[in-house]
């Protein structure tokens, strides 16, 4: 139900940092911190109740979603799937719908991410591009005029493929460890104080237990191509990073 930072500017200066770091701060405090906190202490009868809890919590990833969709200036797909994802889970737990739909839903956003990462490595702009070789990091003029004087274009193109598989992989993990911890904490009756605790638990530990795991396999795929960059073109890696 968290919403991943967008890559910002290039990260070569002083003052290109500071929204990167905001950026990830921003979306750890209103995503994960404010909404754990308003669950967890705030769903008792003689505070905000349940309900209320949930619409309280959840209204702050969606508003920081919002204002970050606005202040990019461009539709984000994965800012949206984030927000949807929100509004999703709100609206299962106002339902007093069974918290398997909750598991499931938690499972299916990081399966399609993953079947979309497969998917598009077959067009000229597959997603991995995206995760982990964006403008931001790569210089891809310089990388691929340095492919071509070696004629290495195409073997180049099929290791992009091996990441995509690595990237998809970290997302299919993701959606396992989604669904199996949100069926071991979701175990008591929806509308209760005491599964509005347990989602504001299954919120926190998300990080932990899922973003790690994932973002592992993620540096992993970046760890290859950038070795397999170094190899093919035969140049130092700092010749290819965007500047």
């Amino acid at each position: 139900m968290t919403n991943k930072p967008e890559p910002t500017t290039t990260p070569n200066t002083s003052t290109d940092k500071a929204p990167q770091n905001g950026g990830f701060f921003g979306n750890l405090v209103f995503n994960i911190v404010i909404p754990v906190v308003v669950m967890s202490y705030m769903s008792g009868e003689d505070r905000l109740g349940p309900m209320w809890s949930i619409v309280v919590a959840l209204a702050f990833p969606i508003g920081f979603g919002l204002w970050d969709l606005k202040k990019s200036g461009k539709i984000n797909p994965f800012s949206v799937l984030g927000i949807i994802s929100v509004i999703l889970t709100g609206g299962i737990s106002l339902l007093k719908l069974p918290a398997e739909y909750i598991a499931i839903k938690e499972a299916a956003i990081p399966a399609l991410i993953g079947i979309a990462v497969i998917v598009t490595q077959r067009t000229s702009k597959p997603l991995v591009k995206i995760f982990i070789l964006n403008e931001q990091i790569i210089n891809w003029p310089a990388l691929n005029s340095a492919l071509e004087e070696k004629g290495m274009t195409g073997e180049f193109e099929k290791k992009i493929a091996v990441s995509s598989y690595i990237v998809a992989g970290s997302f299919f993990l993701s959606s396992v460890l989604n669904y199996v911890l949100a069926k071991l904490i979701l175990v008591s009756e929806p509308g209760t104080t005491a599964y509005t605790e347990e989602l504001g638990k299954m919120t926190a530990l998300s990080y932990p237990v899922i973003m790690i795991p994932s973002m592992i396999m993620l540096f992993a795929a970046l760890w290859y191509l950038f070795n397999q960059i170094k190899k093919l073109t035969g140049a130092e890696l700092d010749t290819f990073f965007a500047q």
